[in-house]
């Protein structure tokens, strides 16, 4: 862990909160580091490939799984060139990325194509001073997307107990990798969520890293 800067990313299958729990750590964050804090995701929209892996995941283009994967390295390895690292080459930044190389090795594994397959190919990725995968169960990840609109559904958004247990594959091996990561419940309300995303990071987090606590999530 850098001692100047800290790279944390939220994980989760599609219905876990993630995002929720991204937008509102940014919020808290920026109350004691301004624009010291930034909010990123992936795909990265405005990175390589990052329109075509958008479509793709509509299911308005087909690319086959080997160059989806491909496609999601490139689009990884220019957000880490033109945002992320030089974001954190600022003192005391933070930069919090809604999905990173975790979910490349759920959601892009296929027969032909293992996780190290997938990790092999973006072993030059930066490793996240701090990975937080937020579990939930497949019963109340289908609510929350139907909550969204079956519309929302894109191409991954389906059979998620086998996403569950890709996800706790993919953990044990990143950790084999001497990644820090650390997994928190996700089932309960995004209040009873936050307070332990809070409290993981305060265990985590470099000394400078201060955090205000919240008065009322909503």
């Amino acid at each position: 862990m850098s001692n100047d800067s800290f790279f944390v990313v939220i994980e989760g299958i599609d219905g876990a909160g993630k995002t929720s729990i991204a937008r509102a750590l940014n919020n808290i964050l920026r109350q004691t580091l301004g624009e010291k804090v930034l909010l990123t995701e992936e795909p990265h929209n405005e990175s390589l490939m990052g329109t075509e892996i958008r479509s793709a995941l509509r299911r308005e283009r087909e690319l086959k799984p080997v160059e989806l994967a491909q496609a999601f390295a490139l689009n990884r390895s220019n957000h880490l060139k033109t945002v992320i690292d030089c974001h954190l080459q600022r003192e005391h930044a933070v930069v919090i990325c809604d999905r990173y190389l975790l979910s490349s090795l759920v959601y892009q594994t296929r027969d032909d194509i293992t996780m190290e397959d997938v990790y092999q190919i973006n072993r030059w990725a930066r490793a996240p001073d701090l990975t937080i995968v937020l579990q939930v169960s497949a019963h109340v990840a289908y609510q929350r997307m139907d909550d969204r609109g079956k519309d929302a559904r894109e191409l991954f958004e389906n059979d998620l107990p086998t996403r569950l247990k890709k996800y706790r594959a993919g953990v044990e091996l990143l950790r084999g990798k001497g990644q820090n990561i650390i997994t928190l419940e996700g089932d309960g309300e995004l209040t009873v969520v936050f307070n332990d995303v809070l409290d993981a990071l305060e265990n985590g987090a470099p000394p400078w890293l201060r955090i205000q606590p919240p008065l009322l999530l909503g």
